[in-house]
């Protein structure tokens, strides 16, 4: 498999990347932490309430304090999975991943704030959204470095 196929396992779960790249015991941390955060945060729960519509009650069903650890796990089993599968080969790659993983995590915490998009997206949509910056600007620093 090459490096973008292990991203991919990364996205569907985190670990499964590091699974497939025979980092056996990485793998097990990183699913025995999205297991922990995911329950402490009552994240399958408020993703259920999106999908139903129930804004509102996202807000007061999510475990702010641990569903902010969400996005760095995340996106660093995604960056970890791809780079140990031989992905880092171009300086900056890391950018787009740390760049996203900030913005979710800011996006996470204005989400009940903003009052247009937040309340119609509220703790799951909102930040998901905020990948696409996150992703775009972590290119653009990237290319900035490179060229410098």
């Amino acid at each position: 498999m090459n490096p973008k196929e292990k991203l991919l396992w990364s996205i569907a779960f985190p670990g499964f990347g590091q699974m497939l790249n025979g980092k056996y015991f990485k793998g097990a941390l990183f699913i025995l932490l999205e297991f922990v955060i995911n329950v402490q945060s009552h994240f399958n729960e408020v993703i259920m309430l999106s999908f139903n519509g129930e804004i509102e009650k996202t807000f007061a069903r999510t475990e702010y304090q641990w569903l902010m650890f969400y996005p760095c796990v995340y996106f660093f089993a995604m960056w970890d999975a791809y780079k140990d599968a031989g992905g880092d080969k171009e300086p900056y790659a890391f950018l787009p991943f740390v760049s996203s993983a900030y913005l979710v995590t800011v996006g996470l915490m204005i989400s009940s704030k903003i009052k247009v998009f937040g309340y119609l997206l509220g703790t799951v949509w909102f930040p998901m959204l905020c990948v696409i910056p996150g992703v775009v600007i972590g290119i653009l620093i990237k290319n900035l470095l490179r060229k410098g």
